[in-house]
């Protein structure tokens, strides 16, 4: 394939707009924000269902101290009614006596134990309250470190998006601006390598980084300056500058010999 030497100048441009495009991608993919929004919506769920357990177990305290309040007022209501019947001299009969007044230790008794586990679980309430309380402080930090971790992330992805739409657009115009048969030839390798054109230099290609053998060299000295090559190793489009270290011996001594006449 033939092309203008300029024109596969231009080409290595393009491949600089493509390498900066699958950079730009890479990094929407990678980007640390993206990392800090789901560490805090793992965070944020977190929270929420550990204050969702807080109220449940508040929720089952309540009822617990409303029932033993309940047991407690029973135990005393029935206390009060067996002490009234005892003060009233009512009861003659030893034995009814008797019974009476086991009853009323046994209330008591029974009071003690309902009264200390009220007290221990209104301690527990006190307890999951504060937790609860700690729980909405973190739970609206989270909120708004997951607010400020979502504005890093828009704003990065902005500037990433700027970038590729620039990339983009530059890519068109470099494009109209190539052989159409170039261009076709770019993309097929730049499917298959992820690059298609890269630069000669110093006897290197800029793709896959290998030092030329001496063959290779000779055919890119040998080759027209519009004769398309390739990379032997990658199959990139190798495109020639003056910094590509392609000249001959013997040019270097021409060089050095109109060096010297230009001194004289």
């Amino acid at each position: 394939m033939k092309a203008d030497p300029a024109a596969q100048r231009r080409l290595s441009d393009l491949a600089a707009v493509d390498a900066e495009l699958t950079r730009a991608a890479h990094r929407r993919r990678s980007l640390p924000e993206l990392v800090e929004v789901e560490q805090a919506d793992k965070s944020l769920q977190t929270a929420r269902d550990a204050m969702v357990a807080a109220e449940t177990a508040m929720s089952d305290l309540d009822r617990d101290i409303r029932k033993l309040e309940a047991e407690v007022e029973q135990v005393r209501t029935r206390e009060d009614r067996d002490r009234g019947l005892l003060d009233s001299g009512s009861i003659s009969s030893g034995k009814q006596l008797e019974d009476l007044q086991h009853e009323l230790a046994t209330l008591r008794r029974r009071q003690t134990v309902l009264e200390d586990e009220l007290l221990e679980v209104m301690e527990r309430r006190e307890a999951t309250a504060a937790d609860l309380e700690r729980g909405r402080v973190a739970l609206v930090d989270i909120e708004q470190r997951r607010l400020d971790a979502i504005r890093r992330r828009d704003a990065a992805l902005a500037e990433v998006g700027s970038a590729e739409e620039h990339g983009a657009q530059e890519r068109r115009i470099l494009i109209g601006e190539l052989p159409a048969d170039l261009v076709s030839l770019y993309e097929r390798i730049r499917a298959r390598n992820g690059t298609g054109a890269a630069l000669v230099r110093e006897g290197r290609c800029g793709a896959c980084r290998l030092e030329l053998d001496r063959t290779a060299i000779g055919h890119l000295r040998e080759a027209a300056s519009d004769e398309v090559v390739r990379c032997e190793e990658c199959g990139v489009v190798l495109v020639r500058t003056p910094e590509s270290g392609l000249s001959r011996p013997s040019d270097l001594s021409a060089q050095s010999g109109l060096s010297g006449e230009s001194g004289r």
